[in-house]
């Protein structure tokens, strides 16, 4: 049964091999301390945090995340550990809360390996604090116990740590927090939510994996860098609705700055389209089987769901397999540290029958596995097949009956995701629209393996093709008029990828190149942004010049930082942070190392945009459990021309809107 506990209480704990998961709603750095008799930590070599996620018997995530699974070997602690204290944390520097009582009250259960809670805690009452001592778990008379504490900290981490008695506190908090920021740049946005929770699941047991909901709380205010602040049925970021009104015409009245489409309320839960499933067996898939208003919406939740069940059952399965290799290992040691057992065949009988137990544990584990696998792919198989086409591969159908739409759709497809359990499992990975994070495509050979072998100028072709593909579809999503895509291309090295682009007439102006070119995109979008946020802030939209173009803009900058100066430079970290809330995005595709020279500068700039690779990479994680997924561009088929029949497609319906 479980305990529910409330600050002060505690809680005798069944076994020593444990997780603790915690949902934050909101993404948080999540570490652990460990405690001599006194509860003094030791040293840094007595932490674990996202900068050192292993010590012995102990295992943190490497990120900030909103759900947290943190693995617990009390018998394989450091000798002299009598406590383990859990902390939680708000990430500094990366414009989102700062401060717990602006987020949902974190929620945190000790569970066994099989996920079965012993034990739970709502941090509830939390304010000013930016920091908190979630729970401990310390040893009494040879037991082991919980506590639920719930004590924070407004100075945060430094002073949390202070608190117990490390020295440099303030130091090695900095150094957590900055490991946190680095990782935000290969972390994938967690999925919005829609006020009434999340989708609706029938299709899959890995949905046993996941943690405890957490009880009801308050939506905290949206912050402008965080997309899980705002579900599909909310309103996006505010930025000109285009049409008349955004143009500035007489008496057309204010501008609309709410998403068009976006509904406010919670959607209904779609009713079940497929026969019952029998007694004991899966349920049929069904494609949109998740709330939503309408199918493209239930379609964009499903995945996401099918994302977070396909993290948590390799995370379940590699727990599984990491216990079983620690339990063979500490029965080996027992077995082996009698001297009775090293005479004979004892010992090898020891040997033997821990390794049959590793090897049950482990096939009873790979056998769960490939259950839920099955199922993901099955709903795979159900989905795949439904998507429309800003969800779609390049290689669906889809795209060649595709029409310009009226109206943006939820978000876009960038890429698959897969891991090594099941690599023909593949989740499409969908940014929402219109986006809120700009994207850096890496054309450096130091950016994966993969990449390293291939030649400069090979990888730097295929960096801008991917850009080039990704561009094409933001343009056959969008209604005709209605996003403007500007290209800084400085040495004029990417004629051949652009030019499909360029032969449709399809961008606003042909590539700037020279430094008078990348003055003028840079100064265009600056004043647009510009005039924009005063505008919003001013409450006067309806005085905008008539001359400024509303519409969504995309701007594309090619082998960054060739041509820039240091005016271009702070220009582009502007439209970077300050752009997306009004509708400019950014897509940058550069070499990180050769922007090296800038030092610390840039380093802002890099980890505002998403990273993606144009060959396949491990380098993204999931907002759940971190795991390193596999990156897979979305490549057009040899030989297809679905590329050119969506540009002139688009250059089609432009024509006949007269834009």
């Amino acid at each position: 049964m479980t305990a529910e506990l409330v600050r002060g209480q505690n809680h005798t704990l069944p076994q020593t091999r444990l997780e603790i998961r915690v949902s934050a709603g909101t993404p948080v750095v999540a570490g652990a301390t460990l405690g001599d008799e006194r509860g003094t930590v030791r040293g840094v070599e007595w932490i674990a945090h996202p900068g050192s996620p292993q010590l012995p018997g102990l295992e943190v995530s490497q990120q900030a995340a909103a759900d947290h699974r943190l693995a617990v070997d009390l018998e394989a602690l450091p000798d002299g550990v009598h406590r383990v204290t859990v902390l939680l944390a708000l990430p500094v520097g990366v414009g989102g809360p700062t401060r717990f009582g602006a987020v949902p009250a974190p929620f945190v259960a000790v569970t066994g390996l099989d996920g079965a809670e012993i034990a739970t805690f709502t941090l509830t009452g939390l304010d000013a604090e930016s920091a908190v001592s979630a729970l401990e778990l310390y040893r009494r008379q040879d037991a082991w116990k919980v506590r639920a504490v719930g004590q924070g900290y407004a100075g945060g981490l430094a002073e949390m740590l202070a608190d117990q008695g490390v020295a440099e506190a303030a130091g090695l908090a900095g150094s957590i927090q900055e490991a946190v920021t680095r990782s935000l740049a290969r972390s994938v946005a967690p999925p919005p939510r829609t006020p009434g929770g999340d989708r609706v699941r029938r299709t899959t047991g890995a949905a046993d994996h996941r943690p405890p909901t957490p009880p009801p709380a308050p939506e905290p205010p949206e912050p402008l860098t965080d997309p899980a602040a705002t579900g599909p049925a909310q309103t996006a970021r505010p930025h000109p609705a285009p049409g008349p009104a955004a143009a500035g015409s007489a008496g057309a009245g204010p501008i609309n700055y709410a998403h068009p489409g976006r509904q406010h309320a919670a959607p209904p839960t779609p009713p079940p389209t497929a026969p019952p499933a029998q007694p004991g067996q899966p349920a049929q898939p069904v494609a949109g089987d998740a709330t939503g208003w309408s199918m493209d919406e239930r379609l964009y939740n499903q995945i996401w769901g099918m994302f977070e069940d396909l993290a948590r059952a390799v995370a379940a399965y590699r727990s599984a397999v990491d216990f079983a290799e620690s339990r063979m290992d500490q029965e080996l040691d027992r077995a082996l540290s009698d001297p009775r057992n090293r005479i004979g065949g004892a010992g090898d009988r020891a040997r033997e029958a821990a390794r049959a137990k590793r090897d049950e544990l482990t096939s009873r584990a790979r056998e769960a596995l490939d259950r839920d696998l099955a199922q993901l792919a099955a709903e795979s198989a159900v989905v795949e097949p439904a998507l429309p086409a800003a969800y779609a591969g390049w290689g669906n159908p889809v795209w060649h009956a595709h029409r310009i739409p009226m109206e943006i759709p939820m978000a876009l497809r960038i890429g698959d995701l897969h891991l090594p359990e099941r690599t023909d499992l593949r989740i499409p990975l969908l940014v929402r629209l219109p986006l809120e994070r700009g994207i850096w495509v890496d054309s450096g050979r130091a950016a994966s393996e993969a990449a390293a072998p291939i030649d400069t100028d090979r990888l730097r072709r295929l960096a801008m093709e991917t850009a080039v593909a990704h561009v094409a579809r933001l343009l056959a999503v969008y209604p005709p008029g209605e996003f403007a895509v500007h290209v800084i291309d400085p040495a004029g090295s990417a004629a051949g990828p652009l030019a499909p682009l360029v032969d449709a007439g399809v961008l606003a102006g042909p590539p700037a190149a020279g430094p008078g070119g990348v003055a003028s995109v840079l100064a265009h979008l600056t004043r647009r942004v510009d005039l924009v946020q005063m505008a919003v802030r001013a409450g006067a939209a309806d005085s905008l010049p008539p001359d400024l173009d509303t519409g969504e803009q995309l701007l594309v900058v090619n082998d960054f930082p060739h041509g820039f100066d240091d005016r271009a430079v702070t220009q582009l970290r502007y439209l970077a942070d300050e752009g997306p809330s009004v509708g400019v995005h950014l897509v940058m595709v550069a070499d990180r190392e050769e922007a090296s020279a800038y030092g610390p500068v840039l380093d802002p700039l890099w980890r505002s945009l998403l990273r993606i690779t144009p060959v396949a990479d491990s380098h993204l994680a999931d907002p759940w459990v971190g795991h390193a997924w596999t990156y897979e561009p979305s490549a057009i088929p040899p030989g297809s021309r679905v590329l050119e029949q969506v540009l002139a497609a688009v250059a089609a319906a432009r024509r006949a809107a007269g834009r």
